[in-house]
């Protein structure tokens, strides 16, 4: 069974951690568990996985939630953030949602209850980032559910990964497609061997590109690919 989603959890109460990743694990998510925030910060940033959703503890050792949460947006203004907190006081509520939080749970609360929040996030942020599969590109169009590029009559049939890989690339048109999150994002990690395909795949995809020379994918040396598609 597809699992529903990747979970980057941080609590500092041992027996709480345990038992919310456990319960969690059962309704088939993913779960890293953190102790503090400075761990959780590790994590979020050394993750080789797609995390889907950052459910945080506010009150946590070495780092709290919200500094954790500031830190994290300044990198990733869409992640969604859950915040766990025993507090009940108007002002942390709206401190925490002024740093970009999607929800606020209150201590204590019901696992089920922690869950059905998780899940409408989750939807919310599916139906809401749901991107086109059908591009305008330079003087072709790119058609991503049937895999052709199409240029003129001429029609290049692509396989699913080249596809995958230039609808990363149209998306991020005109900045920089990092090439960590590429990999995360359409193999589900980055490693070597991975990052060896990518560069395979991308030298193929210039090539299909060619006959129109307002198309460029760009190496960002240490960093990943620019695609433009206009002239300087």
């Amino acid at each position: 069974m597809k699992k529903q989603g990747f979970i980057l959890l941080a609590e500092d109460d041992n027996n709480l951690g345990f038992l919310l990743k456990e319960y969690l694990e059962m309704e088939n998510f993913e779960v890293k568990l953190c102790r503090d925030g400075e761990e959780a910060e590790e994590a979020f940033f050394k993750q080789k996985r797609k995390i889907d959703i950052c459910v945080f503890d506010v009150m946590m050792p070495k780092k709290d939630g919200f500094t954790l949460a500031k830190t994290i947006r300044e990198r990733d203004q869409k992640i969604p953030i859950l915040f766990l907190t025993a507090k009940t006081l108007k002002e942390d509520k709206i401190e925490g949602f002024g740093l970009g939080a999607d929800d606020y749970i209150t201590k204590p609360f019901n696992e089920e209850e922690l869950v059905l929040r998780i899940k409408a996030i989750l939807k919310r942020v599916q139906s809401a980032t749901t991107p086109p599969n059908f591009f305008v590109l330079g003087k072709y169009q790119f058609d991503y559910d049937r895999h052709e590029l199409i240029f003129e009559n001429n029609i290049v049939r692509l396989t699913s990964r080249e596809s995958d890989i230039l609808r990363q690339l149209v998306l991020k048109r005109d900045t920089v497609l990092r090439r960590e999150d590429a990999l995360i994002a359409i193999w589900g990690e980055n490693d070597y061997f991975h990052g060896r395909s990518f560069d395979v795949f991308i030298t193929k995809l210039r090539k299909y590109l060619k006959d129109d020379e307002t198309i460029r994918i760009e190496n960002i040396h240490g960093v990943g690919f620019m695609l433009t598609d206009k002239l300087d």
